[in-house]
């Protein structure tokens, strides 16, 4: 991973010691949001070991969606489904008025468009990450919950990332689903587990001394520091850096470097 050995972090310079690795954590990125591969995704696909890759509902198309899945595939990331409202002008991050069956219809075809994109070039989607405002609102309503949980497994997909003790955590394990909770390393979090809104001043983190500190204390300590400097439990098997936050390579690589200086092994959580 020469994108690696090309960049140094301030957490280089600690103190390393004799530590084993035994943690074990995912590393994951949001991408394929753009109308074709940016090279820094192709290079953050280098770095990180699972792609959650937009299917058309806020972002993306079907060749991005192959290109992003064949270098993934080539660099041995972990391949994930990362749908939406189908909201491509507010990218997703606005609540859509739709009644869950409906909902459950949008997301099955958009699952579906990755799963065949993904087929095309010799990848697998392995897990399912929602995006944005639906990212929120299953966590919190159960029939929408339960409309993304039927839409993951009409397609046959086994795995569902989310946050942790969440609506539709429990609908997947109820489902059959293999659950894994998710915590980012460049988003601030509220008192409750929750993520600041984005409108919020100091909502996301750009700081990479901030960013590698949270990813950190997320895979080391089990929980961050909120807005408000309270202390936020929360349990990740991954953890996300947003591909759309500034300085995403960077901050991508940072993350991991202090990662593994802290003892963590990087590994894709998805079966």
């Amino acid at each position: 991973m020469a994108i690696l050995r090309a960049m140094a972090t301030p957490w280089e310079r600690t103190e390393q010691g004799n530590r084993s690795a035994r943690l074990r954590i995912d590393l994951n990125a949001d991408l394929g949001e753009h109308d074709s591969l940016p090279p820094a995704e192709e290079q953050i696909l280098q770095v990180v070991t699972s792609a959650s890759i937009a299917c058309g509902g806020h972002a993306g198309n079907r060749q991005v969606m192959q290109d992003t899945a064949r270098a993934a595939a080539a660099a041995g990331v972990t391949i994930g489904a990362h749908p939406s409202y189908p909201d491509r002008i507010g990218f997703g991050r606005r609540r859509v008025a739709m009644a869950p069956d409906v909902l459950a219809t949008s997301l099955l075809d958009q699952i579906r468009s990755l799963v065949g994109a993904a087929r095309s070039v010799g990848g697998e989607v392995r897990y399912v990450k929602p995006h944005g405002a639906l990212y929120h609102d299953v966590s919190d309503d159960p029939d929408l919950a339960a409309a993304l949980v039927r839409s993951v497994v009409g397609c046959g997909v086994g795995a569902i990332l989310v946050q942790g003790g969440s609506a539709v955590a429990d609908a997947a394990r109820a489902a059959g689903l293999a659950v894994s909770s998710e915590g980012f390393a460049d988003r601030a979090y509220v008192a409750g587990g929750r993520l600041a809104p984005r409108g919020a001043s100091g909502a996301v983190l750009t700081d990479i001394d901030q960013v590698v500190a949270q990813a950190v204390s997320l895979a080391t300590a089990g929980g961050v520091r909120g807005i408000d400097g309270t202390w936020v439990p929360c349990t990740a098997a991954s953890i996300c850096v947003h591909g759309d936050t500034p300085g995403a390579l960077g901050l991508a690589v940072a993350v991991r470097r202090a990662l593994e200086t802290a003892g963590v092994t990087l590994a894709p959580f998805a079966p």
